[in-house]
Parts: structure tokens; sequence; C-alpha cells
């Protein structure tokens, strides 16, 4: 899968390329450590903080039974100087008829019953697009239309039907933000009313568009190469940079591999930690179409 020209490798010196200024990524001011310590669960469904930039690690975990098939992510924001916070962990659910993962603030119990619940991943069949929910209901498991799940993003990925083996084209879809900053909530019953439908048909009202940021053909070192700022190690299909389709300078979110099983997760305002580790999670499923 890391092999061939599909993958995208990290570029050392863009920011000299002539003269032109690179989006790095600093932040303006520090998080909030003390505060997100004490409130993690609010901090992981809230939007980042405007100005700053939460740098994060995911470890993934394939040691013991069935670990191999469905490995334990786990999501940590880095402290300045030391040390660092946990804020949520993943794992992929076994008996779906689609990629469907859990996430949870609670390390030691992946289940949706617990009260740690925070959301869930899904795919399609074909693993080319997914929807990232909170910890709401099925809207054919209840009435209670404050209870039915809300659509954190949708993320398609671009297939390369033609076999070109160029980076992933991504597509990222979330509820705009009202006057106050909080996300609109977005509970479809009807199918037409979905994040991915309202992007087929072209409705945005209400909704942020990103994508990923194209990388640039390196002829030096033959791939594709992004600059990451030291965060990013190693050369991989699953390095991205996701940029706000109104300021291609605006890097939301970056990701990549730092070594087996570390990567780097990066974010910053609109969204939440939750929506970042989703969107990540969808960079760790093998897709049939999109290879």
């Amino acid at each position: 899968e890391e092999n061939g020209c599909g993958r995208v490798a990290v570029s050392p010196r863009i920011e000299e390329t002539n003269g032109i200024i690179v989006e790095t990524m600093l932040p303006i001011k520090e998080p909030d450590y003390e505060g997100i310590m004490k409130h993690v669960e609010k901090f992981v469904t809230s939007p980042a903080e405007e100005g700053v930039t939460y740098k994060c690690m995911i470890t993934r975990d394939k040691n013991g039974m069935d670990k191999g098939m469905y490995p334990t992510y786990y999501l940590h924001l880095e402290v300045a100087g030391d040390g660092e916070i946990f804020l949520l962990a993943a794992r992929k659910r076994k008996k779906c008829k689609t990629a469907n993962y859990l996430i949870s603030a609670d390390p030691t119990n992946l289940s949706r019953a617990n009260a740690s619940f925070v959301g869930k991943v899904r795919s399609n069949a074909l693993g080319t697009s997914f929807t990232i929910f909170d910890n709401g209901q099925n809207p054919k498991n209840t009435s209670k239309s404050d209870l039915i799940r809300a659509e954190l993003a949708a993320v398609i990925y671009d297939p390369n039907v033609l076999g070109f083996r160029g980076p992933r084209k991504m597509t990222i879809l979330t509820p705009g933000l009202s006057d106050g900053k909080d996300p609109i909530q977005i509970r479809p019953v009807a199918e037409r009313d979905t994040l991915i439908e309202r992007f087929k048909a072209r409705r945005f009202e209400d909704v942020v568009k990103m994508t990923n940021k194209a990388p640039m053909w390196s002829e030096e070192s033959q791939s594709f190469v992004l600059n990451f700022h030291g965060r990013v190690t190693q050369a991989s299909v699953k390095n991205f940079q996701i940029v706000h389709e109104k300021d291609e300078e605006y890097v939301v979110m970056q990701f990549g591999r730092v070594s087996q099983d570390t990567f780097s997760m990066d974010f910053r305002f609109p969204l939440s930690a939750t929506q970042a580790f989703g969107i990540a999670m969808t960079s760790f499923h093998g897709k049939i179409a999109c290879e």
C-alpha cells in the first residue's frame, strides 16, 4: 500500500521555493491544557478554540486477540514541553457489513452501551465515503427528534477508477456554525438530508466544505510532497492536509505517519477533536475503489 507514486512524501524545503510563505499551522496561543484535563469530554465534542493548533498523536495497538484485524487507536493531545492528555479511543466493530468504528472517551471500554461512547464512523460498501455520527440513535429506533443521531462530518474519497496511483482526493463536509460558533445540528431522518446526499445534490447551505491540499510532484524524490513542518516523517498514502474551500492556505487539519504504528494529527478551528479523529479513522480503512 505504501509503494508507488500514490504515497505522499515529506518535503523539507518547500518554504524556500520562490519565496512563497507556506502555511505552518503555528499556534497563535497555547491550548488551555488545564481546562482540557478538567473537561475532556466537553473539549472533544466542541469546536477548537480559534487561534489554537492542537497537536496530537494517534497510536495503533495491534497486540492481543483479534487486534491484527481489529486494532485499537488511541488519541492523545501533546502537552508543550512534556506529557500528553488522553482524549479518545476507537476500534473497528466486528460483524458489521461495512466499516464501522466506535469512538469512546474511555480507553478501557469501547462499547456503545458505555456512557463514554462519543460517536461512530461508518462507511459505504466500497469504503469510498464515510459519515461520522455523534452518540445519538438511529432514526429508525426513535421517534424523538432530539435523540436522533447528528452527523458530525462526511468524508468522500474520489475513486481512482482509471487506476491512477496518485494521492487520494478527499472532500470533507461538516455542519456550519451558528453566529454563536455552535455547530448547526444536522439530524437527518430522510436519506436526502444526509451530508453525503447534500453533497451529491450540491446543496451546501449550513455546510462547510473542505478538501485535501494537493501535493506537488517532486522530480528529485519522484513522489508527491507536502510540507508538514516536521510533524510527519514517513511517506505514506495516508498522509494528508485539509484546507478550507475559501482559503487554501488555512490548514484545518493535517495527518501523517511518524512510524509503523504512530501518526501525528493536528487540528484547529472549526473542527472538534471527535471530528478530526473520525476523519483520521477513514484514512486507516482500505478502500477498494480508491487505491
